[in-house]
């Protein structure tokens, strides 16, 4: 059975940093990229950043770039997702998604194109 699972959620104010973890089980994790995803309340879940087989292979939306660092642990099965100078506008839901590189279609931007999801952790940035 398939399972993500994200931690590292919290509430913190503007400016700070924090580490969002993303644990992958039931999976041959080397095969799989990953995305992580957020969702604000009244919006629509939108990408933010994305990491491929090869650590330096990554993507990331504009609202975040040269903010947030995703990077991925293979021994540990985990990606992590650093964020940093965080703004108000960060608040959100976080989830993370992944897909297996053999099936893998469409943009990474579009959560239409991920099946395995995780239940979330919630980030709150206070001014």
């Amino acid at each position: 059975q398939v399972q993500l699972v994200e931690s590292g959620g919290a509430s913190v104010q503007a400016g700070g940093s924090l580490r969002l973890s993303c644990t992958a089980s039931g999976l041959t994790f080397v095969n799989y990229m990953v995305g992580w995803f957020r969702q604000a309340p009244g919006k629509e879940r939108e990408g933010v950043s994305y990491i491929r087989l090869v650590g330096d292979d990554t993507d990331y939306s504009e609202a975040v770039k040269d903010r947030f660092t995703i990077s991925r642990d293979n021994d540990k099965n985990t990606v992590y997702l650093q964020m940093n100078n965080l703004k108000p506008e960060d608040t959100a839901m976080y989830y993370c998604a992944a897909r297996a590189y053999y099936d893998a279609s469409g943009s990474w931007r579009n959560p239409a194109n991920f099946r395995r999801w995780g239940q979330g952790t919630q980030v709150t940035v206070f001014a």
